[in-house]
């Protein structure tokens, strides 16, 4: 049936790329074209400008040259000079500290951090800040958030379950540790894709292929045959995205319409991850976290002994009918690898009944409890059915008793892809118009053939194809002419607000073109011959004259580059969702520094506890320990379903999709949620504390440790002003609500006296509150 199926496709595609033709030649179908028009061969096109090999560049000669403290200052002030212009002044000290932290920590700096570089009058106290920031914990949990938006990491499945996915954090901690460590991009890169046939049994390492086990998934999929291909679509496409830059995922259904990726290119990449699964209960090594779950663990599990063993009962008294019923829930193609005897499986049967059993649990088979009950038609049914459904459903209410109870975080094992032992791959076919249901030609692994013409050096092992190995080296070698190109636009683009590329992800023909190309080539060839070094890429950067300058406004540039694109005046940039969060945490003296570990569930407002499932874990279950409650963003549970409110308000990463650069929204909301917010006002409170316990009684002294604290610089004069003009009309606003009953005053918390005015010192609480709600706190300049 499949043959003829193709068949009928391939002679359609014919007739209608014959009658193209025709209608290109001005020519009818049957009728003879033009003298000539067949002899003429097409002219090779040159390949476009990003699948050209990166090319070693010469710095450019320039002006001024004292200015250039890096060669890619080169590159930039050219490009400005081109303009009749010149580079702006470096920027302060103090702003430039508190901007290398933002963008590299993620953080604000304290004050004894500002005043400790200003006053550094050392020739390398540059170098001495930008070393200390890159060696900081903190570096690796501020890129690792942006690596993470690429991977479309979440701590949960998404559909309509949206399962926990309690390992998965273990991927999220690789990713800092790689930072931290400035692992080379080209193996954190290999290890992603290829972890588990690079170095099979290191859990370190196996860890890593969380990058391509972060798809979006649905457990209840009753076509296991589509559910893989649209798993390996999820992976290439994001590949495609956030490695090579590129819209592969255009070429599932046709021909990419501007680039030249074909169908069979698509499928070719596809084909590199045909045997691949994935093994989400790998057993994890015993440390400190693991033995702390499973003491929880084991408290639930006694307390719960009687009433799970019941349940467990009554499934294996019907366990062959549940299993039946629930193998037969599954579609035609699925059930032919699942009615398959083992004996007889080929790979494709074999990934089936893998996903078959990893999705197959009690709660599942109970399904045919209640079919069977409730079905009275059903040639199951009978009284005893009946009884023994509602006796489970009882239990199960028993056992939602006891929740509280059970581990809300953290896990003992972790999730790896494999290759289920083997080294065969199931055939991968171009589907017509991208539907699974009607294949054409077999494709083998290959890379684009419009973009190189080498082929994969493909090694199988006993228990693996090899293929994830090959593609992963082409990834990260020398000679892909985008991996490196993506990869230091991406941090460009984290620098400078825009990359040199602006379309970050779409280095195609439908992306931007490059606005200093040379400069771009320079930045991926000395990645490359740096050892693909992050660090000393970020390093670069941060020393630069380029990054260093100052902000303000001048109308000269404005006209004659009013996108800034030449880099003449430093770009301002609104605070991601995480940096707010978190640097109201540093500065109130509450950030818990912890890193690493399970995700955690601060406090969420009462009325966004999500839809659950009967069966599942609840969607937010607040941690217990206030710790937990500050630690930094990016250890937040992230559930597909239910973003975190504070960070979703502020454009956060969309876990649904690959996310590949940060948007900027300025709505009414970002503020109301600021001012609204319980726990943002609790941290007000403890700022406002702060402020009095370092800086003492007096009012102007307050005023300026607290635009020390958030905004590394002291309050000027007209600012003091607006400011003990707010104190002395809220004074007043505070009381009067006294005198109408309704008085109701936060003060200060951790001060180290007791305010003499409570009034005042409540007026002073929401004076910090409304400052930390203001754009100079909300901005980098």
């Amino acid at each position: 049936m499949k043959s003829t199926v193709k068949k009928a496709y391939l002679a359609m595609l014919l007739s209608v790329s014959v009658a193209a033709l025709a209608v290109a030649a001005e020519v009818k179908p049957g009728e003879p074209a033009a003298s000539g028009a067949a002899s003429e061969a097409p002219k090779a096109s040159k390949p476009h400008w990003s699948w050209q090999p990166v090319q070693a560049q010469f710095i450019p000669v320039v002006k001024q040259k004292e200015w250039v403290r890096s060669p890619l200052d080169g590159f930039v002030l050219a490009k400005i000079e081109s303009k009749t212009l010149t580079p702006s002044k470096d920027a302060d000290r103090a702003t430039f500290i508190r901007r290398a932290t933002l963008d590299a920590w993620g953080v604000v700096p304290t004050p004894e951090e500002v005043d400790a570089f200003v006053n550094d009058s050392s020739p390398d106290a540059f170098e001495k800040l930008v070393d200390r920031l890159l060696a900081s914990p903190r570096y690796g949990e501020r890129q690792a958030r942006l690596w993470l938006d690429l991977a479309r990491y979440a701590d949960s499945t998404g559909f309509q379950n949206d399962n926990t996915r309690p390992n998965l954090f273990r991927y999220r901690d690789y990713v800092i540790k790689s930072f931290n460590e400035d692992k080379p991009y080209s193996r954190f890169i290999q290890e992603q894709i290829a972890g588990d046939e690079l170095a099979p049994g290191d859990q370190d390492i196996l860890v890593a292929t969380g990058f391509l086990a972060g798809y979006p998934d649905n457990s209840n999929s009753r076509d296991l045959i589509q559910r893989k291909y649209q798993i390996t679509t999820d992976i290439v496409d994001t590949i495609g995205q956030a490695i090579l830059g590129t819209t592969v995922g255009c070429a599932r259904c046709h021909n990419h319409k501007t680039d030249k990726f074909t169908q069979k290119d698509y499928y070719s990449l596809q084909a590199f991850f045909a045997n691949t699964a994935f093994e989400e209960k790998a057993p994890a090594t015993k440390g400190e976290q693991e033995l702390v779950y499973e003491k929880a663990r084991a408290i639930y599990d006694e307390a719960t002994k009687d009433i799970r063993a019941k349940q467990k009962a009554i499934i294996d008294s019907v366990h062959d009918a549940a299993l039946k019923y629930h193998k037969e829930r599954y579609l035609t193609d699925s059930r032919e690898s699942i009615f398959k005897p083992k004996e007889q499986w080929n790979a494709l049967d074999r990934w089936v009944n893998h996903r078959l059993e990893a999705v197959t649990d009690q709660p599942q088979l109970a399904a045919f409890l209640r079919y069977a009950a409730e079905d009275k038609t059903a040639p199951e049914h009978n009284p005893e059915i009946v009884q023994k459904f509602e006796e489970y459903q009882k239990l199960t209410r028993e056992l939602q008793k006891y929740a509280d109870k059970k581990p809300s975080r953290g896990a003992n094992t972790f999730t790896t892809a494999t290759e289920l032992g083997h080294p065969d791959a199931p055939p991968t076919h171009i589907f017509f118009g991208g539907n699974h249901e009607k294949p054409l030609d077999e494709v083998q692994p290959a890379f684009p053939e419009g973009m190189t013409t080498e082929k994969p050096d493909i090694k199988p092992t006993a228990t693996s194809s090899g293929r994830r190995t090959a593609l992963a080296n082409w990834l990260a070698s020398p000679s892909n002419p985008l991996t490196a190109r993506v990869f230091v636009n991406r941090i460009w683009n984290q620098y400078f607000g825009k990359g040199i590329v602006a379309t970050v992800s779409d280095f195609g023909k439908a992306g931007d073109k490059p606005t200093n190309p040379e400069l771009l080539d320079y930045l991926a060839d000395r990645f490359i011959k740096d050892g693909w070094s992050v660090k000393k890429l970020h390093r670069d950067i941060l020393l630069s004259s380029t990054y260093r300058q100052s902000s303000d406004y001048r109308p000269e540039v404005a006209k004659v580059d009013p996108e800034n694109k030449l880099l003449a005046v430093f770009p301002r940039k609104r605070l991601e969702a995480e940096e707010i969060r978190d640097s109201i945490l540093v500065a109130s003296g509450k950030l818990n520094e912890e890193v690493g570990g399970p995700s955690v569930f601060p406090p969420i407002p009462a009325n966004l506890t999500g839809g659950n499932n009967f069966n599942a874990d609840p969607s937010w279950t607040t941690s217990k320990d206030p710790k937990d409650h500050t630690r930094r963003s990016i250890y937040i549970f992230t559930r597909r379903s239910l973003p975190y409110p504070l960070l979703e308000t502020f454009d956060m990463a969309n876990a649904q999709q690959i996310h590949s650069k940060r948007e900027v929204t300025t709505t009414p909301l970002q503020a109301l949620t600021l001012y609204n917010s319980d726990q943002v006002f609790q941290w007000s409170q403890a700022l406002a504390g702060r402020v009095i316990s370092e800086a003492g009684p007096d009012e102007s002294a307050q005023i300026d440790r607290l635009y020390q604290i958030l905004f590394s610089r002291k309050a000027t004069d007209a600012e003091k002003e607006v400011l003990r003009a707010f104190l002395d009309q809220h004074q007043k606003t505070i009381a009067q609500k006294g005198d109408e009953g309704k008085l109701a005053i936060a003060l200060p918390i951790g001060a180290k006296e007791k305010p003499a005015d409570p009034l005042r010192a409540s007026a002073f609480v929401d004076l910090v509150h409304t400052v930390l709600n203001s754009n100079d706190f909300v901005y980098r300049f």
